[in-house]
């Protein structure tokens, strides 16, 4: 049956969930409807460029499988920072030359602004807090390289991190046993990040923009000079499309998506509010975003209500078995990197989806072969400044007032198809094991 306004949404047990407002359930498509561009997810990049459209008096839907925030957008760690690729700086220089990796990391920093910039300017409460990102050696020979990577980062980026040792964190509450110094980076900050995605569909709506929920895309096909979206319950004519689906896009609509991405989990708990005698005991008092340098990292960061959020990789199939494994195991690491908090009982957990393309880096720009055609996808687990402004990006590219060239060739190259994409993820339990072994 089709939905109505006041059917119950589905839920996923976050921590984000419990902290907003109901959410406001978009109506579901029933019928044809005809626009000038169609946006396939309503998450930060979709919603993104379906404001900059809708801004321009651009005639606009964007179409969500769930509703706004059931997808990474309201599933994530609310780290807004630096990120959206597995590549480092090193091999960005490498692979693009240092010109391009620096308009690449300022498009990052740009993101960063950006986000800032629509809370501010949209009065949103997002239990904003943390100046910038420390990452936390697990092991000694990874602070042996710090004193290195910040001299790297300042001399060719302009980034001044600041390097701590072991005494500093304690001195500074990042207090653990498996810690053995840190980098701070000075760029990004923590947020709700359902409150922001709630805050960025109002301003869509507002603009004119549409939003219809309970509307999967299941088919697209070529109608003439226009594209035509399949639903349940009906279809969309559209001149131009986003793909905005990341970890949660269909393959088959459009069929070129097929084996080009990488859909992984990663799972977050949440624990009930500790007290400050409970935070004394394990000497973590800090309210900044932090990550281990495992390459299945950890992500975790004191939320200003006291509780505190731990986040893992790692996980591959969503069957109630493997759920439960991941859950144990990332409780067994929590418990060991934090052994005060031992007892201490998760309220939310809940997993999602991150994006990952063969080239390790995101798209944005019109799919080769597809005219009118245009993706925003692949943040790598680090999206929310990223997707925000490259969906403002590939906006800019629809209305001509940007060209490719304009954008970091990083983000042009369109997604390589992986090799037996129907053995992605055993293939990726390997890549796991290995990266298990290297994290040692």
């Amino acid at each position: 049956m089709p939905q109505s306004r006041t059917e119950a949404r589905r839920t996923i047990g976050s921590y984000w969930e419990a902290s907003v407002p109901q959410v406001k359930l978009d109506r579901q498509l029933i019928g044809n409807a005809l626009f000038d561009v169609a946006i396939i997810g309503a998450g930060f990049a979709g919603l993104s460029a379906a404001l900059r459209l809708a801004q321009a008096g651009v005639s606009v839907c964007v179409l969500e499988a769930e509703h706004v925030g059931y997808g990474a957008s309201g599933r994530n760690g609310g780290f807004c920072c630096l990120g959206g690729t597995k590549l480092d700086e090193r091999r960005l220089i490498k692979k693009f030359g240092l010109e391009e990796a620096r308009r690449f990391v300022a498009y990052q920093v740009a993101g960063v602004n950006l986000v800032a910039q629509r809370l501010d300017s949209w009065g949103v409460d997002a239990d904003r807090h943390s100046n910038g990102e420390i990452y936390l050696a697990h092991r000694r020979k990874d602070f042996a390289g710090f004193q290195a990577e910040a001299a790297f980062l300042k001399e060719n980026f302009g980034i001044k991190a600041r390097v701590l040792s072991k005494t500093d964190l304690d001195a500074e509450g990042y207090g653990g046993p498996t810690f053995h110094g840190g980098l701070q980076v000075p760029y990004g900050f923590a947020l709700n990040p359902m409150a922001y995605v709630q805050a960025l569909a109002d301003q869509v709506r507002r603009a004119g923009g549409k939003i219809f929920g309970k509307s999967p895309v299941t088919g697209m096909t070529r109608d003439n000079d226009r594209w035509q979206l399949e639903t349940e319950h009906g279809f969309i004519r559209a001149r131009k499309v986003v793909l905005a689906g990341n970890g949660y896009a269909r393959e088959d609509a459009p069929k070129w998506l097929h084996g080009r991405t990488l859909p992984v989990m990663s799972s977050i708990l949440v624990t009930r509010p500790l007290s400050e005698g409970e935070l004394a005991a394990q000497g973590w008092t800090s309210d900044t975003m932090a990550a281990d340098t495992r390459n299945l990292l950890h992500y975790f960061r004191l939320l200003p209500d006291r509780r505190f959020l731990f986040g893992t990789r790692g996980g591959i199939f969503e069957n109630a078995q493997s759920l439960t494994a991941m859950y144990k195991r990332a409780r067994s690491d929590f418990d060991e990197m934090f052994p005060a908090w031992a007892g201490i009982e998760a309220e939310h957990s809940w997993y999602g989806h991150v994006c990952l393309a063969r080239n390790l880096t995101p798209f944005v720009g019109e799919v080769p072969g597809l005219g009118g055609v245009y993706a925003a996808m692949g943040w790598h687990g680090s999206g929310i400044a990223m997707a925000s402004i490259s969906g403002e990006k590939v906006a800019g590219l629809i209305l001509g007032k940007l060209q490719p060239e304009d954008l970091p060739v990083a983000l042009r190259r369109p997604f390589a198809r992986f090799p037996l994409p129907s053995l992605r993820k055993l293939y990726l339990q390997g890549a796991y094991w290995w990266y298990g072994w290297q994290d040692r």
